[in-house]
């Protein structure tokens, strides 16, 4: 079978175990996407989910790695479609998702002629990926291709771009595809690091583990299982690490997450903390000027690769090493100990602290609006641990990383590195497509919705389940609004845009259209639309009155 570059491409994403790749096509790249679509007789290739933006092509293909632990891979054209993967590319480099994007370019010829389309991409990822290359040779393919995968699944994931010039795309080659290398594995930490280390919890009267993103695959989070189970220790998640605590162990070990303004349980814990370990942390989750203001706790950092040192974050040591085998070894290290007593009080008083806050303390200022913890509750009741529940970013996220109860890792998925603002829906979309036998769930606010509803066409298409749930308080971008209502004297500006009704919206597509009218009706659309297949669409009006709360009462230094 005569092979041109696009051929080689594909056969480097299936030896690397690429399944499904997202994308739109363009002149400069239109081969691939041809190949895509219509390979020839017997030869493997992705199957190929055509969106309606490429930023939110990249997005999927984010979600897509977060859930399954692969690579997730995105396809543009060139000039404007590259253009459109930064905001994605940097959101996935940023929270430690493995996403490789390809990238059509100009011919050669082209490169430095002022062409349609023509860029240097390669130098504008340069900043936001682990790589970022442009092919020259055709008999490179493979090879450039390779080294992307390796570089965006490093101890550190992240993203990864390759160039792909039109005629590289086009030419005939007959260098086939590199068979797949495997990734070097990674042993524990040193012994002698971990002896250390169980000796400091024995000590300790307060330990806390701190479980950050790198804390949540599948193998870290069953050894953490197997770890609190023996010795209970209590645990506080970041938004992204939201889910290492099962049901089973909530009640001993879950206090809650911690991930903006520093005023939640996990945050008074810390606070109280003579020993916090941080397992897969990374600072740009929850800056460490935040949990640490004081810089008087002492922290050892249990993670893949070395920490960023700040001056806020200086480990007394760092124990680097695959984490789950890390964890293993820990456990038969500090096997018998337990909280003193004299903590213990403590804990309760966290507990009762942490059940209180999922409380309202105030009623909605018209009839018609929903408290965001109840709505949060409502949700809570109709969503099993088998569902994937997407946050896009909002005041609504703020609500929902603190309250929303989630028992399994990697089922709340959270942009809280970058805080992109459109990611719900996509990541959703993503997630029915991987889990498909469970209805994947959204929620944005009114605001981050319109970044990329656009994408409801391709839900549709594709007939996937998915619920999404806008929190509408009324055209506002109301994260920004009441944090600059706070810093200005309750003036803000640049927040407020036009009103679209959702459900004509909704329905436009082809999706289902429901509203909250009052929140006596809450719980009774919400069945209807977790009984619905095929998209659904849920317009809640909610009440944002109080949110200035969310940044009020920050735990301050003690004189």
């Amino acid at each position: 079978m005569k092979k041109h570059g696009a051929d080689i491409v594909t056969d480097s994403l299936v030896n690397h175990g690429v399944d499904l790749v997202f994308g739109i096509p363009g002149a400069k790249i239109d081969r691939l996407f041809e190949t895509l679509e219509h390979p020839q007789p017997g030869q493997r290739v992705p199957k190929l989910i055509v969106t309606r933006h490429e930023q939110n092509a990249a997005f999927m293909a984010q979600a897509f790695s977060r859930i399954t632990g692969k690579t997730g891979v995105v396809i543009a054209t060139s000039g404007p479609g590259v253009g459109n993967l930064v905001t994605g590319l940097m959101t996935a480099n940023a929270e430690s998702d493995s996403v490789l994007a390809i990238g059509g370019q100009v011919p050669r010829r082209d490169l430095y002629r002022l062409t349609h389309q023509s860029t240097n991409s390669a130098a504008l990822f340069q900043s936001v990926t682990r790589f970022s290359s442009e092919i020259q040779d055709p008999n490179n393919i493979s090879e450039i291709i390779a080294n992307a995968f390796a570089a965006a699944n490093g101890m550190k994931r992240g993203a990864a771009f390759v160039s792909l010039p039109q005629d590289v795309d086009d030419v005939e080659v007959t260098r086939p595809a590199l068979p797949v290398v495997n990734q070097p594995r990674q042993g524990a930490a040193a012994l002698t690091d971990l002896d250390w280390l169980a000796e400091q919890i024995k000590a300790a009267k307060l330990p806390v583990l701190l479980v950050g993103a790198r804390g949540s695959d599948d193998d870290t989070v069953a050894a953490l299982h197997t770890l609190l189970k023996q010795t209970p220790l209590p645990v506080v998640e970041t938004f992204q690490g939201a889910g290492v605590i099962s049901r089973e162990l909530e009640a001993q070990s879950y206090f809650g997450r911690v991930g903006l303004f520093r005023n939640q349980t996990g945050d008074k814990l810390l606070k109280q903390s003579d020993l916090v370990v941080t397992v897969g942390y990374d600072a740009i989750e929850y800056e460490p000027r935040n949990w640490n203001k004081e810089n008087d706790l002492k922290i050892v950092a249990m993670d893949v690769a070395p920490v960023q040192i700040d001056n806020n974050f200086v480990p007394t040591r760092q124990l680097v090493g695959n984490l789950a085998q890390s964890l293993t070894l820990l456990t038969e290290k500090v096997a018998g100990y337990r909280v003193p007593a004299e903590s213990q009080g403590t804990l309760q008083e966290l507990k009762a602290d942490l059940k209180a806050s999922d409380e309202p303390s105030y009623t909605p200022a018209q009839a018609n609006l929903n408290h965001p913890l109840n709505v949060i509750k409502a949700l809570q009741k109709h969503v099993t641990d088998d569902m994937t529940v997407s946050t896009d970013i909002g005041s609504h996220y703020i609500w929902m990383a603190r309250h929303f109860k989630s028992y399994v890792a990697r089922h709340f998925l959270t942009s809280n590195g970058m805080q992109t603002l459109g990611v719900g829906l996509p990541w959703a979309m993503a997630a029915a497509m991987v889990r498909p036998n469970a209805k994947s769930v959204s929620v944005s606010g009114d605001g981050g919705f319109f970044f990329s509803a656009m994408e409801l066409e391709t839900a549709v298409r594709l007939q996937l389940n998915t619920v999404h749930i806008v929190w509408n308080d009324n055209a506002h971008y109301d994260m920004v609004k009441f944090q600059e209502e706070m810093k200005y004297d309750g003036q803000a500006a640049g927040v407020d845009f036009g009103n679209i009704d959702i459900v004509k919206y909704a329905e436009a597509f082809g999706a289902k259209g429901l509203r909250v009218e009052t929140p006596a009706d809450l719980d009774a659309v919400l069945t209807e639309a977790f009984a619905t297949e095929g998209p659904v669409v849920v317009d809640v009006p909610v009440d944002y009155s109080h949110n200035f709360e969310l940044g009020s009462q920050l735990i301050e230094s003690e004189g």
